[in-house]
């Protein structure tokens, strides 16, 4: 088999791997918050803020974050922090630049993760220990 088959083969074996794995129960002590009020520049950069606690990571964990607007069917990546789960709490920051940028100042959805990957042999599996979904308004800097 090439290269490129085996490669293209793995991966998808991979997402139907992440796919089917049902995410785990979150420790209760575990969180992440999201500021009522977030960013947007007139170049496009977006800026989401908030803080989390998390425990027991045993790989690299990260605070990621989405932002959309209107009928949510596009949802904008808004870049990710390094977490230190540690169990105390901490502040994130995300900041990404949009362009084109289709975000004005006004109301948005945002969602945030705290992931860790853990290894899996072969593969970093997602491990997720917090989640939060949050009706925004986003301030025009």
């Amino acid at each position: 088999m090439p290269a490129r088959s085996a490669l293209a083969a793995a991966l998808g074996a991979a997402a139907l791997l992440c796919a089917a794995v049902a995410p785990a129960v979150a420790d209760p002590t575990e969180s992440v918050t999201i500021d009522r009020t977030g960013h947007v520049a007139k170049d496009g950069t977006i800026t989401l803020s908030g803080t989390y606690r998390c425990t027991g990571a045993t790989g690299m964990a990260f605070v990621s974050s989405t932002v959309s607007q209107g009928d949510r069917t596009s949802v904008y990546p808004v870049g990710g922090t390094a977490a230190q789960c540690d169990g105390a709490e901490h502040r994130w920051e995300n900041t990404s630049k949009i362009s084109p940028n289709p975000l004005k100042a006004g109301k948005a959805h945002v969602q945030v993760t705290v992931t860790e990957l853990r290894s899996g042999g072969l593969l970093l599996l997602p491990a997720f220990h917090a989640v939060e979904d949050q009706d925004i308004t986003l301030a025009q800097e």
